[in-house]
């Protein structure tokens, strides 16, 4: 659900449903620069860190930390992300499977192997799919009621378990957690 919500070319009234229309788009639409002051991992000249891939991979530190761990230099090539079909779904793999600061690995969520901090009680994250957009993108959705984006991961989600007959479980939005620092 977060890979075809970050990807989608649904529509309210799109046949088979919005969520039948994930994956539509390797590149983020908005292609802003999305560089944020980095020594260790300083933006290139004339290069852009969009959303690129499954995981739609934003921003300088992510694109040089995601590099490091596959060996390749994704500062100064940053569009590998999107023309090479393994450095795209090695990123994403990283992405989804490192924690980064104080936040877990997706991973790590959605298997039932993280346990919430009291730090993390106290600010709402409780384990569910719900700290899983918080990771990804929680300092744009997360904490604020209602939100139309986090609704859309949801849909997407409750769309692949009604496919695979599982349960979503539990704790599905983070509209009352505090993102993570």
């Amino acid at each position: 659900g977060q890979t075809s919500h970050e990807t989608t070319g649904g529509w309210a009234s799109a046949p088979d449903g919005p969520y039948a229309w994930g994956y539509c788009f390797v590149n983020e639409q908005n292609q802003d620069v999305y560089c944020t002051p980095s020594s260790q991992y300083p933006c290139a000249a004339g290069k852009k860190y969009y959303g690129r891939g499954p995981i739609q991979l934003t921003h300088n530190y992510n694109y040089g930390q995601a590099g490091q761990a596959i060996g390749k230099d994704l500062i100064n090539n940053p569009d590998l992300v999107a023309t090479d079909p393994l450095v795209s779904f090695r990123t994403a793999i990283w992405f989804w499977m490192t924690p980064q600061g104080n936040k877990p690995s997706s991973h790590d969520v959605i298997t039932g192997r993280w346990s919430p901090s009291s730090a993390d009680t106290s600010a709402g994250r409780v384990p569910g799919y719900g700290v899983i957009t918080n990771i990804i993108n929680g300092g744009l959705e997360c904490g604020k009621g209602q939100d139309a984006r986090v609704a859309s991961r949801i849909g997407f989600y409750r769309r692949y378990c009604e496919i695979l007959q599982v349960s979503p479980g539990d704790n599905l939005d983070c509209y009352n957690q505090r993102p993570f620092a």
